[in-house]
């Protein structure tokens, strides 16, 4: 024993080892236990804001000749939210729920279809059909955001819109829609609109060879072309807000700032394209125009030397001048000469160096639906045929917007950063055994032990308004 060991042992930690032990493992087929609990707050949300009667009063999305026979369209869009919201990612995996009886006894489905059924309905759903399913997307939005606490819903006051697309890659041209886009690679284009937390509108389709119009006057074929159409249709979204749209450089063209102008009371494009003009223009503003120099750390790692100041600019395409952002930057050592960089935005900014650091919060949200194609895994579109895959996507939007009306509306504070994967491992995947007394149903949770009390309080008022449930503490 070393000198002093007597004396600190006393004050040691007890010693924590990893020990094997013996177990004995049994399987047992049970129709009474699941490991998806947690999808009964899915149905009783659903339930509460009137989903499930809301589908099935919608005669555009049942295709069937014989009404009284094969499944609901309530059954088909309900086995898909489900399965998005239980991790699944493709149609096989929701023809898996069907072996889940214990999860189906709390959903409310007897039967879940196969994928071959699914594959069918998907892609027979019409034109009117689809449009209804646009409109349920934005409804539920809707309905989550006038519910929703006002903190936790804005940002600054103001109700935040976001307009992207993403590059949906495709192995071979079998996929309907899918073309050569900018970067060479076969892929679809799903363009979305976003407002506040909720995807509220989105269309899946065609990319194109160039990711922005030729000139800033002429529509483009491929984000861009869909923006004032979203914006159109969803403008009725945040009318009663105080409200801020973040765009691309590919929805910077003269006549889309026109179009956000009209429904965006303050707003930022990022402009990239057509700078030559504006360039001339910034290298002939005087010294006072700029603020004072500020050294930055640049994208690439460098120190930067960077000055703001405010342009004014007719893009081709625009009934009137518009407002620009301008930064001008170098390295602090090693260049001569400005570069420049340009956001176009509203005239209600204070400062220029303001709006360009507003606009940098585009970043949370393109992080935002990054999350949504890695945690539902929409990079992998389940059939050949375009219109099967819009209705999947958009299928998809509405299982992603009740999960976060879940979390907006119930979960406490410390749990609103969490992003989708979060909500799927640790608040749905919850142990559940179901039991049959005389007429009714008994859910019985197996939640950890620090868990219990939050579950019933979560639980008890989520489900305290559904006649179809009830709360019990244990005994």
């Amino acid at each position: 024993m070393y000198p002093g060991a007597g004396f600190y042992s006393g004050r040691m930690a007890r010693h924590y080892r990893k020990k094997e032990r013996k177990v004995i493992i049994e399987f047992r087929p049970s129709r009474r236990a699941t490991a998806h609990g947690g999808q009964m707050a899915v149905n009783a949300l659903a339930n509460e804001m009137g989903l499930w009667k809301r589908i099935a009063g919608e005669s555009s999305l049942d295709g069937r000749k014989h009404k009284g026979k094969g499944y609901d369209p309530a059954v088909y869009i309900a086995a898909l939210v489900f399965n998005f919201t239980n991790g699944g990612s493709s149609l096989a995996d929701a023809e898996r729920l069907d072996d889940d009886e214990a999860l189906k006894s709390l959903l409310g489905v007897r039967k879940i279809p196969d994928q071959s059924a699914i594959g069918e309905w998907l892609r027979g759903v019409s034109d009117e059909g689809l449009e209804t399913l646009r409109q349920i997307v934005r409804d539920v939005a809707q309905w989550s955001m006038q519910r929703a606490q006002p903190a936790r819903l804005l940002h600054g006051g103001q109700l935040e819109g976001f307009f992207d697309d993403t590059q949906i890659e495709v192995d071979g041209k079998r996929f309907e829609g899918a073309k050569l886009n900018y970067e060479g690679k076969v892929a679809l284009s799903w363009q979305t609109l976003w407002v506040g937390p909720f995807l509220v509108d989105a269309t899946l389709g065609s990319p194109s060879e160039t990711k922005e119009p030729v000139s800033s006057d002429e529509p483009g074929n491929d984000v861009s072309s869909q923006l004032p159409r979203m914006l159109e249709r969803n403008a009725y979204l945040w009318k009663d807000y105080e409200s801020y749209l973040y765009a691309d450089s590919a929805s910077s063209a003269g006549k889309y700032l026109e179009s956000i102008d009209r429904h965006f009371k303050h707003w930022s494009v990022s402009y990239n394209k057509w700078t030559s003009p504006l360039e001339r223009c910034a290298e002939e503003l005087g010294e006072i125009a700029w603020s004072e120099p500020r050294t930055m750390r640049w994208r690439d790692g460098s120190d930067h030397i960077a000055q703001h100041a405010w342009l004014r600019y007719q893009p081709s395409g625009c009934e009137k001048t518009k407002l620009f952002a301008v930064t001008r930057h170098k390295k602090t050592e090693g260049e001569l000469f400005w570069r420049y960089a340009f956001i176009a935005c509203d005239e209600r900014g204070s400062t220029p160096l303001r709006a360009i650091e507003r606009h940098k919060l585009k970043g949370d949200k393109e992080r935002a639906f990054s999350d949504l194609l890695s945690d539902f895994d929409l990079h992998h579109p389940p059939c050949m045929s375009l219109r099967a895959n819009e209705v999947f996507y958009l299928l998809g939007a509405l299982a992603f917007n009740l999960l976060q009306a879940l979390k907006l509306i119930y979960l406490p504070v410390e749990h609103q950063p969490k992003r989708i994967r979060t909500l799927l491992h640790h608040l749905l995947l919850i142990p559940v055994e179901i039991k049959h007394h005389a007429r009714q149903l008994k859910a019985c949770f197996y939640a950890p032990a620090g868990w219990v009390c939050w579950w019933r309080s979560f639980l008890g008022e989520l489900l305290q308004a559904n006649r179809h449930y009830q709360s019990r503490a244990p005994a």
